[in-house]
């Protein structure tokens, strides 16, 4: 009988996780749950943006999903999810309805005061397609320490809001996957080289949507690679349900 188990697919580590809800400024509840970890300081906050809820994009959408359960006891890391206006998950529905982009400023300013009432620490926003165009639109909130964009369409993002962050010194990470369905590559070095600052990283193999464990592990190991790169390499197992966490 083995004394751990591998760290894949829904594996779900311990944490403190809470229900919650956000409160927009223009009157909506969105739903959401935060993940912190069980023991220990919460190092860093990760606020993430799911992808096109009109395309199945919501908050258990895999990679965030897979962040919260596993970042909290791997690396100290909380990680904040919700539903956008009206979008739907299992945890429930958030009021309103999808403005493609335009109300979700909203949204994102929920989640923004949502970290700073709850004093949690050194957030970045993780945003994921759709919500790489949020990040981009409304994420220069000055408590915010930097910005991890996965796989971004810059559909919705105009090049004023894109050139808006020239100037901003806070890291910017930019996971890009080799076969994209929108942006690949050497277009997206073309499209993000006016922002100096800003740190493309091309994904062979990868895809839109990060499918498969090879992926999953590579997209949290760049997030914690900029959030908490001490907490490098990432296990691939953990304890067995009864035994203690190694330190």
């Amino acid at each position: 009988m083995t004394d751990t188990i591998e760290i894949r697919g829904g594996a779900e580590l311990p944490a403190v996780r809470e229900e919650i809800e956000l409160h927009t400024a223009d009157g909506l509840t969105l739903v959401g749950e935060l993940a912190v970890p069980a023991d220990g300081e919460i190092v860093a906050t990760l606020v993430t943006l799911h992808p096109l809820p009109t395309a199945g994009g919501f908050m258990d959408s895999h990679v965030l999903r897979k962040a919260a359960a596993r970042l909290p006891a791997l690396a100290g890391i909380a990680v904040l999810r919700f539903n956008t206006r009206g979008t739907s998950s299992p945890r429930g529905t958030s009021d309103g309805a999808f403005d493609g982009g335009v109300g979700e400023r909203a949204d994102v300013e929920a989640a923004l005061a949502f970290v700073a009432e709850r004093g949690l620490p050194h957030p970045w926003i993780v945003g994921w397609s759709f919500g790489t165009e949020l990040a981009l639109k409304y994420g220069r909130d000055p408590a915010v320490d930097g910005v991890i964009l996965l796989s971004p369409p810059l559909h919705r993002t105009t090049e004023d809001e894109l050139r808006a962050w020239a100037g901003d010194d806070r890291p910017m990470v930019v996971l890009v996957p080799e076969f994209d369905d929108y942006l690949r590559p050497a277009e997206a070095a073309e499209r993000f080289g006016v922002l100096p600052g800003a740190t493309l990283v091309p994904v062979d193999g990868a895809k839109h949507l990060w499918v498969g464990e090879s992926q999953t592990r590579r997209v949290l190991t760049e997030i914690v690679a900029a959030v908490r790169p001490e907490a490098l390499p990432l296990p691939t197992h953990w304890p067995a349900p009864g035994l203690p966490a190694a330190v």
